[in-house]
């Protein structure tokens, strides 16, 4: 198995902090147990980390992951046995799916993820179908990859409270699309399970939100190890005024990057951390790494230019900005062939089933690294072994299990998030089809 070479830049208390993790793994996993007795892990998940060498931290959870073609191949099974797992507590009836991807038919990368879905699904014992949302999508149209795999989107009808591809009548819908451009009538009201619930789509969903969760269960997660929550946990605020078409709303914004920037100094001091402090803006709804950007003095928010407000102004879909979060930036001190990395880790349940790196090679360390010319290298998660072993002393550090601790946080506030924004209206019992 070829594995890229890890190189991390270790300074101030992180290797502490892997020990601490690795020393608690009992009880961090009984803690864990307890908390999926209390909450339902949504069906699938994935979170970008960000290792700084004094910090371990999420920065983003996806609930409509779209990269399950860039996990190594050799650990599918572990997607499967997950999603059978899922399955069986969530529809233990339902024989077929529907799968809903996004709106893309040339976005090769994607297509392939979609592929990889469909077939861990299938293998999983599920009857898996395509339906498209896409207007032009009116028969079953075939998709050629480069790949050589083959898609076929169908358009997906409403009967009832029901939808149907073609004579096929699934009992679970599977959404692959995060509905930026709003809920689909189509789907509203439906009978059939739909997941992710549909509140969970950035139509409703709020990246501010899920992060006040995070950092609930961060606090939590702390207290049973004894460190500080900051070492996990990114101090964000929303500001949620913001027109930057109409350069409305600046100073909600500088406002907030001034806090934020002097709460990460008194941080930085604290730990005799030398670096600069910095801010990521992004808008508070969306994905594909659009509307971001890095802030390391105040008066940037008011000096931006046409073309950067223009940037953040509009994200995926079209969707308008006028709510964005402001956290701290963590900088990334890992690489991967000398280019700045970040670990992206993959969940289904509350399984941890592969993750990738996101490298790139025109960014920075305090750089978002989700945008054009990213690539992905995958994760092998061979090696199980943690360290200080004292059996073998030349056993590597187990980077990945702080990963994955740090990651089932972000999944779980996930869950409380999901939990709490859904809809109070009481909605027909699925059907078992």
């Amino acid at each position: 198995m070829t594995v890229p070479r890890l190189k991390t830049a270790l300074a101030g208390p992180l290797p502490d902090l892997e020990r601490q993790l690795l020393a608690a793994q009992p009880d961090i996993e009984r803690w864990l147990r307890g908390k999926w007795q209390e909450h339902a892990a949504p069906f699938y998940c994935s979170v970008d980390l960000r290792n700084s060498g004094f910090k371990l931290a999420p920065v983003d959870t996806n609930l409509f992951p779209g990269g399950f073609n860039n996990l190594n191949p050799d650990f599918h099974p572990l997607c499967v046995q997950a999603a059978m797992a899922a399955i069986e507590k969530i529809c233990p009836d339902a024989r077929r799916m529907v799968l809903v991807p996004e709106n893309h038919t040339r976005n090769q990368f994607y297509l392939q993820n979609v592929v990889v879905l469909h077939n861990m699904l299938r293998n999983a014992g599920m009857e898996v179908r395509i339906g498209s949302l896409l207007r032009d999508i009116t028969a079953p149209t075939e998709v050629a990859l480069a790949s050589g795999a083959k898609l076929v989107l169908e358009p997906i009808e409403r009967r009832g409270n029901r939808i149907v591809v073609g004579g096929f009548d699934p009992g679970v819908i599977l959404l692959n699309n995060d509905l930026s451009s709003g809920t689909p009538e189509i789907l509203a009201g439906l009978a059939q399970r739909v997941l992710p619930p549909l509140h969970a789509g950035w139509t409703v969903r709020r990246k501010s939100h899920h992060f006040q969760a995070y950092k609930e269960v961060a606090e939590e997660f702390a207290g049973l190890l004894g460190i500080d929550p900051w070492l996990i946990n990114p101090f964000f605020e929303k500001c949620g005024r913001i027109n930057f078409r109409e350069r409305k709303g600046e100073e909600c914004l500088e406002g907030y990057v001034t806090e934020i920037l002097d709460d990460i100094r008194a941080k930085y001091r604290e730990y005799d951390i030398k670096e600069d402090p910095f801010v990521i803006v992004k808008a508070d709804a969306g994905t594909y790494g659009m509307g971001i950007m890095t802030v390391k003095d105040p008066s940037e928010v008011k000096d931006l230019n046409r073309n950067q407000r223009k940037k953040m102004a509009v994200v995926k879909e079209g969707l308008q900005v006028h709510e964005v979060m402001v956290q701290e930036g963590v900088y990334s001190f890992e690489t991967v062939d000398d280019a700045v990395a970040e670990p992206v880790v993959y969940m289904i349940d509350h399984f941890v089933v592969g993750g990738f790196y996101r490298v790139h090679t025109a960014r920075g360390k305090d750089q978002n690294l989700n945008a054009p010319g990213m690539q992905f290298k995958p994760l092998a998660f061979a090696a199980p072994c943690s360290s200080p072993n004292p059996d073998d002393p030349g056993c590597p550090p187990n980077r990945f299990y702080a990963y994955g601790a740090i990651a089932r946080l972000a999944l779980l506030a996930a869950a409380i998030e999901l939990e709490t924004d859904a809809p109070l209206e009481p909605r027909d019992s699925p059907g078992a089809a």
